[in-house]
């Protein structure tokens, strides 16, 4: 009888400690903002953590544009009725708050990406580059390229949007101790397009212009074709990027793009859903978590 118990608790203890079974699986939502490289790698990222992590399914949404706030609310809404026990998500707006409240009070865990959600407490972490202070990284750079009197135009991302709003304020702080005049700004929903169109309004009402500041890497792209397409010496502009993406690498080989600021999207995605899951099974993560950020020029871009 002795040794059939020591059998049995064997066994027990053999079913409590081995693999993940079916009842041990976590399901989670990943919702980005619309369709570039950067939320592409994102999802590349958490399809790999997927992978090496048995029991983890991962199912992915993704928005139509920066400014798709109703497609994000469905995605959010979808996924909390296909029974995910969390989300993580970049926020494409501070109003899709409310409906990441019901999915809390269904039971779902929320961990942001990429940018937070203000005075929203409901989040359980936020995996994100310190935008602020990598907007400051971009502002030092062209601080030790500008001389006061020079002119400078920015092309803002989503206005309102915090994280894109602070790549702006952080590259004006890192700008101070220079008097540079800022002779324009314009909002480009960080789109390509709207970017050619900023920076050619801005080329052509400041023909002296010295400097273009983007928020965002497809907008960056944007101004290296308008000052192409103005027929601007590289060499008389300096344009100075944010994202390291989106034709940005094209722009700096051929010397149109001076700088940018890179972030470290895979990281993010994999901190961001590692804490989730975390999170999920009981274990304590951090509320904040810094995914880094770096100043990449031609020089150096070869190690981004």
């Amino acid at each position: 009888m002795r040794l059939r118990l020591v059998l049995a608790g064997l066994a027990l203890a053999a079913a409590t400690a081995g693999p993940t079974t079916a009842a041990d699986n976590i399901k989670i939502g990943f919702i980005t903002k619309f369709p570039v490289p950067f939320f592409a790698t994102m999802e590349d990222a958490a399809k790999a953590y997927a992978a090496a992590h048995p029991g983890v399914e991962v199912v992915f949404g993704q928005g139509t544009s920066a400014t798709d706030i109703e497609g994000q609310i469905a995605l959010i809404e979808s996924m909390v009725t296909q029974g995910v026990q969390g989300i993580a998500l970049t926020p494409v707006d501070p109003t899709v708050a409310s409906t990441l409240d019901k999915a809390i009070a269904a039971g779902v865990k929320v961990v942001l990406m990429d940018n937070n959600i203000p005075d929203w407490n409901g989040r359980t972490a936020l995996a994100t580059t310190d935008n602020y202070n990598a907007g400051k990284i971009a502002g030092e750079y062209l601080k030790s390229v500008l001389k006061s009197g020079d002119t400078l135009g920015i092309l803002e991302g989503v206005p309102g949007v915090p994280s894109l709003d602070d790549r702006v304020n952080g590259m004006l702080e890192g700008l101070q101790g220079v008097d540079v005049n800022i002779v324009g700004r314009g909002a480009t929903n960080c789109t390509e397009e709207l970017g050619i169109n900023v920076a050619q309004d801005l080329l052509t009402a400041n023909p002296d212009l010295k400097a273009i500041y983007a928020a965002c890497g497809p907008p960056a792209a944007g101004a290296a074709q308008a000052i192409k397409n103005a027929g601007i010496a590289s060499d008389a502009i300096i344009l100075v990027g944010f994202d390291f993406c989106c034709g940005e690498k094209e722009a700096l080989e051929a010397g149109i793009e001076d700088a940018t600021v890179a972030q470290f999207p895979a990281k993010m995605a994999e901190l961001g859903v590692d804490a989730l899951v975390k999170s999920i099974k009981g274990e304590k993560v951090e509320s904040l978590i810094d995914s880094g950020a770096a100043l990449v020029t031609k020089d150096n871009m070869a190690e981004f």
